[in-house]
């Protein structure tokens, strides 16, 4: 699983770097279905087949989109736009179409770029029916936020148990969640070890209770589930690598060893294709 998991990343790092011009350097945000990979780039959104070829652009507006995510079965795109002086959640189809909005909220006016969007989607719900996504709109501390699902069908949205939340992810038959408590990774901070640094910790819907399971003072930030084990970045070795903590074993091992450059947004699909 570990060689898979590194291949596929390097596998989609070559897809991307190839498949747009000389000048298209600055790729973020990568996404991954079982045919695709979409990335923000230049405030656009780009898909490009994983076989390769020429990246094209999906999206046209004044407006900035970011977060590209796909629903399960890879037909359609969730997104955050921002095209009328807020962030707000869309989705339109897989190979670009007609966006459709979801979310209609008020949030903290004037905030500084450094403390990242108001609105960073999740995933979808295993059934496709609902979008797990990070919002700070209630909350008046901007480097705060609450989890909330909102139905592809539009309506209100639901706010999760939980009294703040980062980057979430949850387990296949969605009875818990693993997530961040702080949301601080669009800032410039580096190797911090002080009280915002921090863990990866599991929520049962059922118990109600909550569980540490990094317990370290480095960074260890946006878990991604796949079966019984956590992907999850962490720079306790200086730079930001890929970790896994396996839910049976208790232990956790490092799957990337860049020395260099951070790993950032990494992604996860269902058949479990990281994507950085």
């Amino acid at each position: 699983m570990k060689k898979l998991l590194v291949l596929t990343f390097f596998i989609s790092l070559l897809l991307i770097n190839t498949a747009i011009s000389g000048e298209g350097r600055i790729l973020r945000f990568p996404t991954v279905s079982e045919t695709q990979i979409a990335f923000a780039h230049g405030g656009d959104l780009y898909v490009v087949a994983k076989s390769g070829g020429l990246a094209r652009k999906i999206t046209n507006s004044e407006g900035l989109e970011m977060f590209p995510r796909f629903s399960p079965d890879g037909s359609q795109i969730a997104f955050i736009g921002d095209y009328d002086g807020n962030p707000e959640i869309y989705i339109m189809p897989g190979n670009g179409g007609e966006p459709v909005r979801l979310t209609y909220s008020m949030d903290i006016p004037g905030v500084p770029e450094r403390m990242g969007p108001d609105k960073v989607i999740m995933q979808w719900t295993a059934d496709g029916k609902n979008i797990l996504y990070r919002g700070r709109q209630e909350m008046w501390n901007s480097f705060c936020g609450k989890l909330y699902y909102v139905s592809v069908t539009a309506g209100l949205p639901e706010e999760l148990p939980l009294p703040r939340g980062g980057f979430a992810s949850l387990s296949p038959d969605g009875s818990k969640l693993a997530y961040n408590r702080i949301f601080r990774e669009f800032r410039p901070w580096k190797r911090y070890r002080g009280g915002m640094a921090d863990d990866i910790w599991i929520y049962d819907f059922k118990t109600k209770t909550t569980e540490d399971v990094t317990t370290n003072p480095a960074q260890d930030i946006i878990p991604m589930w796949y079966q019984n084990k956590i992907y999850f970045l962490s720079d306790r070795d200086h730079t930001m690598n890929l970790f896994c903590y396996d839910l049976d074993t208790k232990q956790t091992k490092k799957i990337t060893n860049f020395d260099k450059y951070d790993c950032k947004f990494p992604s996860l699909n269902g058949s479990c294709k990281i994507i950085m």
